[in-house]
């Protein structure tokens, strides 16, 4: 687990993993009781400079020395459902598991831009995973794309991501997320047009692929959001020309 200034979310998810889970901790310098609240509740923890997430998750499966890892960061929270699935999980078939991950805004969940649509690779053999820069990113050191030798399953239930409990969270990951990969590309008039350009087609998909108009005001605020990020992006990347 990745954690930094977390000490307010840990006793919940630490409370709501599979009974018997060893936890690392990988502490980011944080600055509050994060590492005195993740020791209480019995995790191995382990403090390390912030160096990106990638390397960041590399370093810490390089730490594990259970058979079997779970991947969470500490906005995550397993559902009850997902926890008695992960403890029945079929280990001697398969490699690793997708598990679902809805993601929450304003203390509801989102489905516009597919942010409860997704199926991630979180749980794995531990000498069979490998963790590397998503294919699809600017080169920034934001997005990871964890794989694993071997067969592949889904498991029911779902991870709850809880990263946005106020707007004023959501813009603040927004700008911090869009300066980061701004900083990663080089500065184009041409990109930034065609991102304008692609924006409308973007909101649509975003809002009506996914169901996302079902959440009223937080789907087409998800929608809009997604839709402008590579417009700002691009954008902030032409002001250091």
């Amino acid at each position: 687990m990745l954690a930094r200034n977390e000490a307010a979310r840990l006793t919940t998810l630490l409370a709501r993993l599979p009974r018997g889970a060893h936890v690392f901790v990988l502490d980011a310098a944080s600055v509050d009781d994060t590492v005195a609240v993740a020791r209480a509740h019995g995790a191995e923890v382990e403090t390390r400079a912030w160096n990106g997430f990638v390397s960041a998750r590399r370093y810490a499966l390089g730490r594990i020395t259970t058979p079997w890892t779970l991947m969470l960061d500490a906005d995550e929270l397993l559902d009850d459902e997902l926890r008695d699935a992960i403890a029945g999980a079929d280990a001697a078939r398969y490699a690793g598991f997708r598990l679902r991950r809805i993601t929450m805004l304003c203390g509801r969940p989102v489905h516009a831009a597919g942010w409860s649509n997704e199926r991630l690779l979180r749980l794995f053999r531990t000498d069979r995973a490998r963790v590397a820069a998503a294919a699809d990113t600017t080169g920034a050191d934001l997005h990871e794309r964890w794989t694993v030798d071997g067969a592949v399953a889904d498991l029911p239930g779902a991870i709850v991501h809880d990263s946005y409990p106020t707007l004023a969270s959501y813009r603040a990951k927004f700008d911090r997320y869009t300066s980061v990969e701004a900083a990663a590309l080089a500065p184009s008039m041409r990109a930034y047009l065609r991102a304008i350009a692609t924006m409308p087609l973007r909101f649509g998909w975003s809002i009506l692929r996914y169901g996302g108009w079902r959440d009223g005001w937080r789907g087409v605020f998800v929608a809009w959001q997604s839709a402008r990020y590579r417009v700002v992006v691009r954008a902030k990347a032409l002001r250091r020309a």
